[in-house]
């Protein structure tokens, strides 16, 4: 398993249109489980409603791990992404 934590930016915070594209490149490796933890309640990426009952706020920080066959990839897009867009 890979992973690695992000203090979200954003000041919208992870929202409806990030959401949503982190939901599509998790989707991208389908064979690697990709997940995010803010505080004690972890979600699949893919999950778009569970990603955005997380209530990820500016400030926060969450933990971004990825695991299966295709972990390495996928863990290097999300990480990538989330340092481009929050």
């Amino acid at each position: 398993m890979k992973q690695f934590t992000h203090t979200i930016n954003d000041p919208l915070g992870i929202h409806a249109r990030p959401a949503g594209q982190i939901a599509k490149l998790a989707k991208s490796y389908d064979d690697t489980m990709v997940t995010i933890t803010k505080d004690d309640k972890t979600v699949k990426a893919t999950q778009l409603m569970k990603l955005m009952s997380l209530t990820v706020k500016q400030g926060n920080v969450v933990t971004v791990a990825a695991e299966g066959p295709q972990e390495d990839e996928a863990i290097a897009a999300m990480e990538a992404f989330f340092k481009a867009n929050l």
